[in-house]
């Protein structure tokens, strides 16, 4: 269990970084916005997994209370970033062909 979510995290924080990297290079207002919610979204994915595994790694009270203050934080930050990168990826489309 604990290298499946040791893969999973890996996989988060390198699609963090790839889409901070596109929110970065890009120059349209619209998909800057969309890249920001979609790397906030899988940090968001990172801190929950991380906490996750931390509850698996080190099976303490105290660990469960950390462990579930990054659960909470990670699940709100991943949900609320994807419901945000939905709402501004109706409009992408719409700001290309506007600014072409």
């Amino acid at each position: 269990m604990n290298s499946i979510l040791v893969i999973a995290i890996v996989i988060s924080i390198v699609w963090y970084f790839y889409f901070k990297t596109r929110q970065f290079r890009t120059d349209l207002p619209i998909r800057k916005k969309w890249y920001a919610a979609k790397a906030s979204s899988c940090l968001g994915a990172f801190v929950f997994l991380f906490g996750l595994n931390y509850v698996f790694l080190f099976p303490e009270t105290l660990t469960y209370v950390i462990a579930g203050i990054f659960m909470v934080l990670g699940g709100y930050m991943a949900v609320f970033n994807y419901k945000a990168s939905k709402h501004y990826g109706k409009y992408v489309q719409e700001e290309f062909e506007l600014n072409q």
